[in-house]
């Protein structure tokens, strides 16, 4: 266990704990000479500054917080990627928490990730409720959300537009002649992303006059299982879909062998198209045609405005939209 102190350091070097502690924090009022000599301690004793001490001095710990529902799924992985990687350019260190998208776990973590004096938070919620506004709110820290709706806008978000690209996707079928389109779902309880997704796959039925039908919205809770439970339960509709949108990529893959599996073929039989352009999109045969969306960039753009609040640098929009596209692959006909 490394037990140098400040005060080795600051005796070994000849200078006074506030000069070793201005080296430390980077103040530019110490000498070259100076400067060099008290690194040069430091390296050969092995002294590391212990973060929360410095950020006692100087409020700030240089560590932000990231809340996130389920680090296993590769969704929120790609994104906690581009977090991470801004974070270390703009030389952040990141205490993770995985909350297993519970409301009461997620303000739990959201209250320790404060009580450790972080100086920020980014945070990924299926669902944001008053209850976490109000938390928000009342934060001596700014908070980001990441791939996460606040309907009221007060809190700054970055996302794609989830109800444009679900009315793109169902467009898509419709054009290519699809009159009977399911769509398998995220979780219902969640209102602000799946929400707008459906409002999205309304919309583009009904500008074709297409009427809704209820049964095809089946919900999952996007894991593989649920995806090929999904499909079982469109092949028992006396009226079955001929086109399947998927609200995830581990969903859609769990249609595809739901679907394999039942003898059906994709997409001679039904035509898929998914959600999140993850690497499981690629990985899976046929490949998925998808809705691109720029998980990594969501991540990094999070980031990237954290830093700007937590800096006080002037920011000119708090609510970020980044562009969606469809990419082409083999779960659709050409």
């Amino acid at each position: 266990m490394n037990n140098i102190t400040i005060y080795d350091v600051a005796r070994e070097a000849n200078v006074s704990m506030a000069t070793v502690s201005r080296v430390v924090n980077g103040n530019p009022n110490v000498k070259p000479v100076t400067r060099k000599k008290v690194l040069e301690v430091i390296e050969r004793l092995g002294y590391r500054p212990n973060a929360v001490a410095r950020g006692l001095a100087s409020k700030k710990t240089t560590t932000v917080g990231v809340v996130i529902p389920d680090i296993s799924n590769i969704f929120f992985a790609e994104l906690a990627r581009g977090i991470e990687d801004i974070a270390t350019m703009y030389k952040y260190n990141i205490i993770l928490s995985n909350s297993d998208q519970n409301k009461d776990k997620e303000l739990h973590l959201f209250n320790t990730m404060l009580g450790k004096q972080v100086d920020g938070i980014v945070f990924m919620s299926g669902n944001i409720t008053p209850d976490h506004v109000a938390e928000f709110e009342k934060s001596p820290v700014p908070i980001v959300l990441a791939g996460s709706i606040e309907e009221s806008e007060k809190i700054p978000s970055v996302n794609i537009d989830y109800e444009q690209a679900t009315y793109d996707s169902v467009k898509e079928f419709i054009d290519r002649g699809h009159k009977h389109i399911a769509f398998v779902i995220g979780p219902l309880y969640e209102p602000d992303i799946t929400g707008k997704k459906l409002n999205g796959y309304k919309k583009a039925l009904a500008e074709a006059n297409i009427p809704f039908n209820e049964e095809f919205i089946i919900e999952g809770d996007y894991s593989y299982d649920s995806g090929i439970e999904a499909f079982e339960k469109l092949l028992e509709l006396p009226n079955r879909p001929t086109a399947i949108l998927v609200g995830a990529d581990e969903m859609a893959l769990g249609v595809v062998h739901g679907a394999e599996d039942k003898g059906y073929r994709i997409p001679d039989d039904f035509e898929v198209i998914t959600s999140d352009n993850t690497r499981l999109s690629l990985m899976v045969r046929p490949q998925l045609t998808t809705i691109v969306q720029p998980l990594y960039d969501i991540g990094a753009v999070a980031m990237r405005l954290l830093t700007k609040l937590m800096n006080k640098e002037k920011v000119t929009d708090h609510i970020v939209v980044l562009p969606h596209r469809i990419e082409h692959r083999q779960s659709t006909k050409e």
